[in-house]
């Protein structure tokens, strides 16, 4: 008879023994920075989803790199689980403690190391946010472009490789992250890059920890490309008739070489909640908001052509405003879509996901979605960063209700299944954490799996850095 394999140590959750050590060696060490409340460790355990919450055993809050390095070193010994934690406002399951642990918060790590406005980068620590940075680089004619609806952590978002609605044109966090500084399983630190723009000096690890979601690394450190802030911005809304309408404007417009810096769909039903929850006032219809960046002359026109576009799709007009506080006022209205979804059905909770697929199969992908929202009387509205073929949609559940959970689980499934034979992915930027594990053969297959498991095991042999999350071992 074959034996069962043994489950990796932090597969299973850690000893009593084991969770007592590490706390009594971390408060020794850090005193009220080690906070052991059942409050604070589960909010720490928070998920923003219908993942129940799984609280660390404890959470500390560290001040530099050398210090989570002191962390990591002190769980390695005891093979106690590490988690780390940014903001919280991951939507997967990234942040649960499935099997205890320490969480590692990086909330006290603020520190923008560096400016070099001359090379347009800067290297800041974790814990800075993306609107905390910008603020920073506001006065320097600078700006760092990647925008998710949250005001996430920068580390959280490389974790993640996160995006946002500026993603069509500057690209996801991916394209963005220069170098790293991270800590490794064993405490090790490990810094991936230089700040060259280009290198091709062995393997690419700046790559590889860049939506690892914490599962090879803690990221402490990030060199991150900038930008210069545009002379001229102008942004607006354009109603259309249908989502099909909305996404073929936005395929011709990709397709015709057209610079938009954002374009994002938001459907008759999400702008009923972004009115509840913005009081904007606008028509409750399917939208597209559209920004567009350069010169004054190069904004106008553009905005113009896009005009032309929509009008051949029977959307428009299109009212587009210069004016800092009215575009504000705009992307605010649609980075608040997750909470605006919450007034559509108060009382019910949001399931959020999204899915990705080539530009050509957007509106097929986006059409086909709704249809199926409706047939099944979901009130599931949708949002997406349309110019790059990404968009989310957000099922209001019932979740005492075994028979809505049953539907929303398998409208889910349908919509997977759609994007990947589309050619596309389960996840476009929110990641894989717990909820999107099992769809991970589907799109990469076996072989695949396997070789990310093997990454796993080499770089992680312990299984402690936060386990249970993108693959099982």
């Amino acid at each position: 008879m074959a034996q069962t394999p043994p489950v990796p140590a932090a597969e299973l959750p850690p000893s009593a023994q084991a969770i007592a050590a590490v706390t009594q060696e971390l408060a020794a060490r850090f005193g009220n920075r080690l906070v052991t409340s059942l409050a604070v460790r589960q909010q720490h355990g928070h998920t923003l989803t219908w993942i129940p919450n799984q609280p660390p055993d404890a959470v500390v809050f560290p001040q530099s790199t050398d210090e989570v390095s002191a962390i990591v070193k002190l769980c390695a010994a005891h093979g106690v689980p590490v988690i780390a934690f940014g903001t919280g406002t991951s939507l997967e399951g990234h942040v649960n403690a499935p099997y205890g642990g320490v969480c590692i918060d990086m909330g006290q790590m603020k520190k923008v190391v560096a400016v070099h406005a001359e090379d347009l980068d800067c290297v800041v620590e974790a814990g800075v946010t993306r609107k905390e940075l910008n603020e920073h680089l506001r006065d320097q004619g600078l700006f760092f472009p990647i925008d998710p609806g949250a005001d996430a952590s920068i580390g959280g978002m490389a974790a993640t490789r996160a995006s946002g609605t500026n993603a069509v044109r500057y690209g996801t966090m991916k394209d963005n992250v220069v170098a790293l500084t991270a800590v490794m399983a064993d405490g090790a630190i490990v810094k991936t890059s230089s700040r060259a723009r280009k290198t091709s000096a062995g393997y690419d690890l700046t790559r590889l920890l860049v939506g690892s979601e914490g599962t090879l690394g803690i990221v402490t450190e990030v060199t991150l490309k900038l930008h210069g802030i545009p002379e001229a911005i102008s942004a607006g809304v354009c109603p259309f008739p249908s989502v099909k309408a909305a996404c073929d404007a936005t395929i011709v417009t990709i397709q015709s070489g057209l610079p938009v810096a954002r374009i994002e769909l938001v459907d008759d039903v999400m702008m009923r909640g972004v009115n509840l929850h913005s009081k904007l006032g606008l028509p409750e219809t399917t939208m597209l908001f559209v920004e567009f960046h350069g010169s004054e002359e190069g904004v106008k026109e553009q905005a113009e052509r896009f005009g032309e576009i929509a009008a051949e799709f029977g959307g428009g007009p299109f009212d587009w405003a210069t004016k800092a506080e009215d575009r504000s006022k705009l992307w605010q209205a649609r980075h608040d879509a997750y909470w605006a979804a919450r007034t559509l059905r108060p009382g019910a909770e949001s399931v959020a996901t999204d899915v990705c697929v080539p530009i050509s199969r957007l509106a097929d992908c986006v059409e086909e979605t709704k249809r199926d929202i409706e047939a099944l009387g979901l009130i599931a509205p949708i949002v997406g960063h349309v110019g790059d073929g990404n968009f989310h949609t957000q099922p209001m559940v019932d979740l005492a209700n075994p028979e809505e959970v049953a539907v929303c689980q398998d409208f889910i499934d349908r919509l997977v299944k759609r994007a990947l034979a589309m050619g596309g992915t389960c996840t476009g930027e929110h990641g894989v954490g717990q909820k999107k594990m099992k769809y991970l053969e589907a799109e990469h297959g076996a072989p695949a799996l396997a070789v990310m498991r093997l990454l796993k095991r080499s770089l992680d042999p312990q299984n402690i850095l936060n386990p249970g999350k993108i693959v099982t071992l």
